[in-house]
């Protein structure tokens, strides 16, 4: 019953309504998380206690739950993240969904039969970066966005490992786990399970003489990803999971979002058909749309939306006239009192709830096509703006009806069988189950014979229960009878062990082992590094140098790789993706691989890691306890090198600007201008600030560092 669902179509759970919704919509799968530890930290998310009841509940459903534990994890965290970890394999949870590659080796060791599944932050972009995961002990990994379909095809026919890939709902402008962005203008981090979402944000695209470019104003605000007309090909594909995102989004788009997926790839297993349900796309569209693309997956390139970064709804009229705050709208769909609009041209957007409006001076609950409407606005409207409906009180109301009735049903079958100087006997059956009970021997009387219609009567009424009926078998002598009563409890007890052994069948073995890892010892270095393509940046005082193009240095290869042939040498490489490991020897890991704690240093390091640079965002407390732990644990000074100077790179895109000719800069709101750079067809966003550490160079050197780095990006 545990096994994995192929095709499976994994909901976002952000709160118990939406978990109620998911389920109802007929999802395989859902993906949530705890209070701590999971990257969507706004949401609401869940108590341990929660996350208890909505594994054995889900189960009962045969639906698997995935808890997110993707965040990096500081050393201070660490003992905390394992209790919490060793709780959800102790109650059985399915996987858990990790970006910090130590604790992902901590977490393999320690619980081997825990299945752990690679989030979306690991950057795997390539074939070698999924080979890498597999070694790593992952069982599933979840692809970069970016991926398109042909590389996914070569890594499904190269690779056993599962693979999951979003196939619906909020694209982000960078890839992640390589997003500083947000860590650069103030205290929350992407990587922490803090985006404040700064790619929603407005900003000018300059050319080098300062000349704006752009005339949408959001130039980093990606569309919502929709694949719903491709989903077939990502079948034949044979993708173990079709996940949709949206764990901050509410039940009725998780309801409705999931039925469609999960209705489509239903008719075309079926049917060999993809046949989608319009009405409920029209819903979709209502509820929650940035417009669509099919995303890098399918090679789309138009993937912004540059004029607005919110919920677009959809277009039910125009502003036919504008008189004294009160507009009028010629409709092209229907209206309903309590229904939200959001007018819009190209200069502004006014949304609000109607509360009242009009036809021919008469106030109505309701409007249809081609109906003119007018209603009173606290703004001056400028006729022709499009009047959008950006929520329907209607589909609410009728999403939140299904969802409270709790519709989703699990078949089952009765054998039931009542023969003279025998026991009687029930037997209950779902899709893979089979338990019987007995009752007593029924009596031998003509006066009280009991009928095949009370029998079926009192089997049928499971309404209470997660249960339909889905066939009666009875067979049973004449003449003979026993209180109906007792039919009745061996049916309660029935359906409860059947109850159990569903949730049952998900119980793991639970085995703790003891974590170890073979490590070399490094000796202790007070030595400086730089990176740079400018030769005249260099001097005596380093003793590293990093570059792209210089000769004589150590090669700083692209974060997005999807060749490594022109590095196949013996020369050292400075690397920031996980597929290098997998395909080069000699390398430095570079702030990029997001280190944080000194399992992250360990596991590098035993697969032959000369050198590990810490993350940008490690807080210098955190260095110290990250060291002190190292040396405590395993009596052995780790390789480390620690950035001091940079203008960092907050962003790295697959979408390269090219509709803005001769882009240069992005300013921000501030004013801040954040340099654009096109390397191949990678693009790279810097910060328009240079970060430093706060102590002095001896500082580092004292608590451990071996190397200090400076970095001048020209």
């Amino acid at each position: 019953m545990n096994n994995v669902i192929k095709n499976e179509i994994l909901a976002p759970v952000g709160n118990m309504d939406a978990f109620y919704a998911a389920l109802t919509a007929g999802c395989d799968a859902v993906y949530l998380a705890g209070k701590m530890f999971g990257a969507r930290a706004f949401s609401k998310n869940f108590t341990n206690e929660e996350l208890v009841y909505i594994i054995n509940y889900a189960h009962l459903y045969g639906v698997r739950v995935y808890v997110t534990c993707n965040i990096l994890i500081y050393e201070s965290e660490v003992e905390k993240f394992l209790e919490f970890v060793e709780f959800l394999h102790k109650n059985n949870v399915d996987a858990l969904i990790m970006q910090d590659i130590g604790m992902i080796d901590l977490v393999h060791k320690t619980f081997p039969n825990l299945e752990l599944h690679g989030s979306t932050q690991m950057h795997i972009h390539n074939l070698d970066g999924a080979k890498m995961a597999e070694k790593l002990g992952l069982k599933r990994i979840v692809l970069a966005r970016e991926t398109p379909i042909e590389v996914i095809k070569e890594i499904k026919e190269n690779t056993n490992i599962d693979l999951e890939i979003f196939v619906h709902g909020a694209l982000c402008a960078s890839f992640s786990g390589m997003c500083l962005f947000a860590s650069s203008i103030g205290p929350r981090s992407g990587n922490r399970g803090t985006c404040s979402g700064c790619c929603r944000l407005p900003y000018d695209v300059l050319d080098k003489n300062g000349n704006i470019l752009n005339t949408g104003k959001y130039p980093l605000s990606m569309k919502d990803l929709k694949t719903i007309d491709y989903l077939n090909e990502l079948i034949d594909l044979g993708i173990t999971s079709f996940k949709i995102e949206g764990r901050m989004k509410s039940a009725s788009y998780v309801y409705i979002t999931t039925k469609i997926y999960k209705e489509t790839r239903d008719n075309y297993l079926k049917n060999k058909e993809i046949k989608i349900n319009k009405d409920d796309i029209k819903k979709l569209n209502t509820i929650f749309n940035r417009t669509y693309t099919k995303g890098f997956l399918f090679h789309d390139k138009d993937v912004t939306n540059d004029n607005f970064p919110n919920h677009q709804g959809i277009k039910i009229g125009e502003v036919i006239d504008y008189k004294n705050n009160h507009i009028t709208i010629k409709l092209l769909d229907d209206i309903s009192i309590h229904d939200g609009l959001r007018i819009t041209n190209e200069n502004y957007e006014y949304g609000f709830l109607v509360n009242e409006f009009y036809i021919n001076k008469k106030q109505v609950y309701e409007a249809k096509k081609n109906d003119i409407i007018s209603l009173k606005v606290n703004k001056n409207i400028k006729v022709g703006s499009n009047v959008l409906k950006t929520s329907s009180y209607k589909i609410e109301e009728e999403i939140k009806d299904i969802i409270n009735k709790k519709e989703r049903k699990i078949p089952i079958s009765f054998d039931f069988k009542a023969i003279k100087n025998v026991k009687i006997e029930l037997t209950i059956r779902d899709n893979i189950h089979k338990i019987t009970l007995y009752g007593n021997v029924p009596e031998i009387s003509k006066n009280k014979e009991i009928t095949k219609e009370a029998i079926n009567n009192k089997l049928m009424k499971v309404k209470n229960t997660i249960y339909e009926i889905k066939e009666i078998n009875i067979n049973l002598d004449n003449n003979l009878f026993f209180p109906i009563s007792e039919l009745n409890h061996l049916k309660q007890d029935i359906i409860e062990k059947l109850n159990k052994k569903r949730i049952n069948s998900y119980k793991k073995n639970f085995i703790k082992q003891e974590y170890y890892i073979n490590l070399k010892n490094y000796p202790e270095d007070n030595l400086y590094s730089i990176l740079t393509n400018n030769k005249e940046n260099i001097s005596n005082k380093y003793s590293i140098i990093y570059s792209e193009v210089l000769d004589n240095s150590i090669i700083k290869i692209p974060k997005v790789m999807n060749n490594y042939n022109n590095y196949l040498t013996d020369k050292e490489y400075l690397t920031g993706e996980i597929g290098s490991l997998n395909k080069l020897n000699n390398v430095i890991t570079d702030y990029s691989f997001n280190v944080t704690n000194s399992y992250s240093v360990a596991y590098l390091h035993s697969l032959g890691v000369k050198r590990v640079t810490l993350s940008l965002e490690i807080p210098d407390k955190e260095i110290k306890n990250l060291i002190n732990n190292y040396h405590d644990r395993y009596h052995k000074h780790p390789n480390l090198e620690l950035i001091t100077k940079t203008k960092k790179e907050v962003m790295v895109l697959k979408y390269n600007f090219d509709k803005y000719k001769n882009a240069c800069y992005l300013r921000d709101r501030f004013g801040n201008d954040y340099k654009i750079v096109k390397k191949g067809n990678v693009l790279y966003l810097y910060d328009y600030k240079e970060t430093k550490r706060e102590k002095e160079d001896d500082h580092y050197f004292k608590l451990g560092i071996n190397v200090l780095r400076e970095e001048y990006y020209e």
